[in-house]
Formats: C-alpha cells, structure tokens, sequence
C-alpha cells in the first residue's frame, strides 16, 4: 500500500475532494501556507495498484502533473473504506499487480548508481568473480554476482525506453557498456597480475580445463533461456514493487561470470578460446533489454502525455525489434554450440562402438576412451586416447592402424574450415590381471 501526499492549487479543492470522494478514497487535509498557488495539501492511502488510476483522477481534476507529489510505502492502513478500495482494485484486472508509472520510474533512476558507486562495485565484482573461477569455487563465484550492480542500468534503459525518457535510456545504455567494459578489463588485469606473479602457475590449457571456467567456453541456448528468465524476472520485480534484490543476482548471474572468463582468457593470450563467453555476454546484455522492455510494454507503463504515447510506441518496436534481430544473429551461433554437443555425444558413442568392435576379435578390452576437442568455442573432437586392457601374460594387441581407420570412418564432418582433417587417435596399453 501507499501513502500519497498531493498540493491542491487554487480552486481547486472542491473538485479535488470530491474526487477522492467519488473514488472512496479517505483522505485527511491541512492547510497550505507557503504563499504559493496552493490551498491545501491533501494526504491519502490506497493500494500501490491504484495510485496511478487515482492520481489520473486528481490530474483530470485540475491537479497539475508537476506539481509537488509525493507517494511512500505505508505499512498499515486501519480503515473499512481502504479494505473496500483495495477490493475493487484487486479485482481489477485491467491495471494488475503493478506500480503507478512515476514510482516505476523513481525505482529504476534509483537502481542506476553514482558512477564512482558504479565503477568500485563493478570492478570488485569482477575481481571477486575472477578469483572464484580460478579457485573453482562456485560459492565465491555466486559472491560476485550478490554485489554487481548490473540490474539498475537494464531496468534503467528499459523504463526509459516504455515511458519515453530518453535521458534515462541513454544512461542506462552507457552505464552497461561502460560496466561491460570495465568488468572485461578489471578481469584481464586481476588475472594478469596472478598469471605473472605466479599466483597462478598453471598453462593455458590447464587455466582453460578448470570446470567453473570450462563450463562457460562453449555456451548453448539454455543460456539464452536464463539470461531471457533473468530479464523477465526483473521487469516483473520493478513493477510489482517488490525487491529486486534477488533477481539482481540472477541477471549478475547471466553476465558477470562469462565476462571474467573473457578477461581471463585475454589474460593467458588465448582471446580465441573465449569468443564463445564474449557472445554469451552479448546475448545476455541484449536478453535481458530486450524481454524487460517488452514485459514493461505488456504491462501497460505508456509516457504520460497521450501525444507522446505515438513516439513511444514508435521507438519501443524499434529498439525491441532491433534487439531481436541482434538476438537472432547471435542466438545462431548459441544454437549452433547446442548442435555441436549433440554430435560430439553422438561421435563418442560410435567411436566406443567402433573401437569395441575391433576388441571383440581380440583377447583385450577397452578401459577408458577419452575424447579431446580443439581450444575453438565449437569444439571440433581432434584426437582421440583409447586405453587398452590385455592379458600381462600375453603380447598387447596391435590394433593402432585399424583403430585409427574406424574411428575417423565415424568422425562428424568438420564445422569450421581450420578443423583438423583426420582424427589422430592414440592407444595405450595397459596390463590386466584378470
């Protein structure tokens, strides 16, 4: 619920009065002495669904819009009158669960911070997130997200955009590249500064083959699923208003980690093996505009001004068809990772059938069949190690040759023209004592 707070001009207050009256609305009213064009300063509550409808009203009514207006979160109201006014809103099903157009507005300016708050916050983040990623610690990784300030600047430019506020659009904007940016390169450094110290002492392909690292080199389109989740969930958040706390986590957790793994990557001179995070961060930046301006538009926050209504319309279908597009484009190649894990499963399986095949003439066994794919976001399987079980008392079998011939007879067709033409395939032996 809300306590509003609104000055009646002059001439006004009998109109005023009445419409609250006719809203069923109670309202207590005191004297305005300032000297200016006011007669009364009106104090109200009504549920946070009805104060933009209510202050409609009052503006029909001669209340002007920028006249002094303020509305709080109230926590308890005791009043038959306000039960039976939050009845009827709460049936009404036209305005929803949702704040009034100014308060929306007010929150999203609000979770946009100074930008040396921004800045400090966004780096800790970033060193924080690089930390946990080398350490492998999920748990320090989820600590980086809990203090990105990521959030404010998306829903900043996804109001803006709904209620034709370009100024804090373009705020929004700036303060997620820069924050992009920023993060990117806090990352590379802080990873850097380890590399070169020794902190660090690990090889590229170790520093890439760390799991909470790994993990994010190649992403599919279930990322796409939580950066669009987390985008959705704050735009829901802001305009029910309700702590957006939270979901800010869940929108960190779409952008923060994939950022540091740029940096990392960029760090140990391997900028190639991490286009696959970059894109992700790209998706994930475009995901979460481009479901939050059209969750506010679905709501219904349209500009005040009807004649502005028009040129919102107008600019939010060209931004949210602008950020589709960019989705499409780069959404294909998330689909294509997708599809590469799918084929790389399905090349596994036959290779271990293949090379089984090839044992069952023979006294041995297969002990272990390890895939390896190339440093590339697509993962193009490069080699292949079979270890092979025989008898100590006997002579291993000399199967390389036929290995080799069936194991690249089942390999997929390369995706990229710098894959590796043939499979280089490996066997070890092992003695069994069976």
């Amino acid at each position: 619920m809300r306590l509003v707070q609104v000055l009646v001009p002059t001439g006004k207050r009998k109109t005023v009065l009445r419409t609250l009256d006719e809203e069923g609305v109670d309202y207590a009213v005191s004297e305005e002495t300032s000297g200016r064009d006011f007669v009364a300063v009106v104090t109200f509550p009504v549920p946070k669904e009805a104060v933009e409808p209510v202050l409609e009203r009052l503006r029909e009514a001669g209340v002007e819009r920028d006249a002094y207006t303020v509305v709080v979160s109230a926590e308890t109201v005791a009043s038959t009158r306000f039960d039976q006014l939050q009845e009827k809103y709460e049936e009404d099903e036209d305005n929803g669960d949702r704040i009034s157009r100014d308060e929306l507005a007010s929150k999203a300016d609000d979770l946009a911070p100074s930008l040396p708050t921004f800045v400090v916050m966004t780096v800790i983040s970033a060193v924080v997130a690089t930390a946990g990623l080398l350490l492998d610690s999920p748990a320090v990784v989820v600590g980086s997200m809990v203090i990105a300030p990521l959030v404010g600047p998306a829903m900043a430019a996804s109001v803006g955009t709904v209620v034709d506020d370009d100024e804090m659009f373009v705020r929004g904007v700036r303060l997620q590249g820069f924050g992009g940016i920023l993060a990117v390169g806090s990352a590379a450094l802080f990873a850097l500064v380890l590399k070169e110290t020794g902190a660090v002492p690990l090889a590229t392909p170790e520093v890439l083959a760390i799991p909470e690292v790994s993990e994010r080199l190649s992403p599919d389109v279930l990322s796409l699923a939580i950066a669009l989740g987390a985008g959705a969930a704050g735009a829901i958040s802001l305009s029910s208003g309700v702590s957006t706390a939270l979901v800010g986590v869940m929108i960190a957790a779409a952008l923060v980690p994939p950022t540091a793994v740029v940096g990392i990557g960029i760090a140990w001179g391997t900028p190639e093996s991490v286009v696959g995070s970059a894109i992700l961060v790209l998706v994930n930046f475009l995901s979460v505009n481009f479901v939050a301006i059209a969750v506010l538009w679905q709501q219904g926050y349209r500009p005040e001004r009807w004649f502005r209504q028009s040129k919102a319309r107008r600019t939010t279908l060209f931004r949210i068809a602008a950020l589709g597009v960019g989705l499409l484009v780069l959404s294909s190649f998330l689909g294509t990772v997708t599809y590469t894990t799918y084929r790389n499963s399905g090349f596994q399986a036959d290779a271990e059938a293949a090379v089984q095949d090839v044992l069952d003439d023979t006294d041995a066994r297969l002990l272990e069949l390890d895939v390896r794919y190339d440093g590339g976001p697509l993962q193009e399987p490069s080699a292949v190690v079979v270890t092979v079980g025989y008898d100590p008392w006997g002579d291993p079998p000399q199967v390389q040759a036929e290995l080799t011939e069936r194991i690249n007879a089942v390999a997929p067709d390369p995706l990229t023209p710098w894959a590796a033409s043939e499979i280089d395939v490996e066997v070890r032996y092992v003695a069994v004592d069976s």
